[in-house]
């Protein structure tokens, strides 16, 4: 009993929500047209995924995505490792990193715009340009909580600059590593689905959003946000599975 108590647990929080807003749209507290039921929901993504629209959208959204946080990875990956390596130059580009990180992606739309002009290239970039500040963040802080005794082994056995940096600092910053790509690639999905709802764009979700709400089709709309919490939260599952299985061994 306790083990299906465990396994159906998680399912609890989906049917509670489920069943608030089937009593929310029934009780005529909000207007149907604008709140209606689930099941009006749940065809129009039936039908979306039948015709083919909405795994299209969902898919170019992805790759936009992917994209975005894979050219952060890479970016911010080694650039918060050597900074991490260095309090002192961490310490120097501390404030300009924290101004940037604290500044919203849509503020940088107008200067990605006029940099790389409309297409999915600003897309990408803006989305990349948030998701490295929160990577580079939390590399950084994590090869500074690097243990000094694994540090200072490595440097009385005659391990160069280059060898502590990619043997130790590297494996003892990963796991916090792996929390900022999380954070990341969580953040690069809903930069990307805001640029394109609002920055000249023919597909994604994004754009199916913005347009279902503009001709008021709820259903549809519901529909698609439902699609774009059911790719983040897939993605967020796939870096939990890949730390518990591989990263069991962080803070020992």
């Amino acid at each position: 009993m306790r083990r299906w108590t465990s396994r159906l647990s998680p399912a609890l929080g989906v049917i509670l929500l489920l069943l608030v807003w089937w009593a929310v749209a029934r009780s005529g507290l909000v207007r149907p047209i604008l709140l209606p039921p689930p099941a009006d929901a749940w065809d129009a993504l039936v039908q979306g995924i039948a015709d083919g629209g909405l795994t299209q959208d969902c898919l170019v959204t992805l790759q936009r995505t992917v994209a975005a946080f894979l050219i952060a990875a890479v970016i911010a990956i080694p650039v918060g490792i050597l900074l991490g390596a260095n309090v002192a130059v961490y310490r120097s580009m501390e404030v300009v990193i924290d101004f940037f990180r604290s500044t919203p992606a849509s503020a940088m739309f107008p200067l990605f715009l006029v940099v790389f002009g409309i297409g999915d290239g600003t897309k990408i970039a803006v989305g990349a340009f948030g998701a490295a500040l929160v990577i580079l963040f939390n590399v950084a802080y994590g090869v500074m909580n690097a243990r000094r005794t694994r540090v200072l082994a490595a440097r009385v056995m005659g391990a160069s600059r280059r060898r502590v940096l990619v043997d130790v600092y590297f494996w003892e910053s990963l796991p916090q590593t792996v929390v900022g790509l999380r954070n990341g690639v969580s953040l690069a999905l809903v930069i990307v689905v805001v640029a394109e709802m609002f920055i000249g764009s023919a597909d994604g979700l994004g754009h199916r959003l913005i347009e279902a709400q503009m001709m008021f089709e709820m259903p549809g709309m519901y529909a698609t946000i439902f699609t774009a919490g059911m790719l983040g939260y897939g993605m967020n599952c796939i870096f939990l599975f890949a730390e518990q299985r591989w990263l069991h061994w962080g803070g020992k």
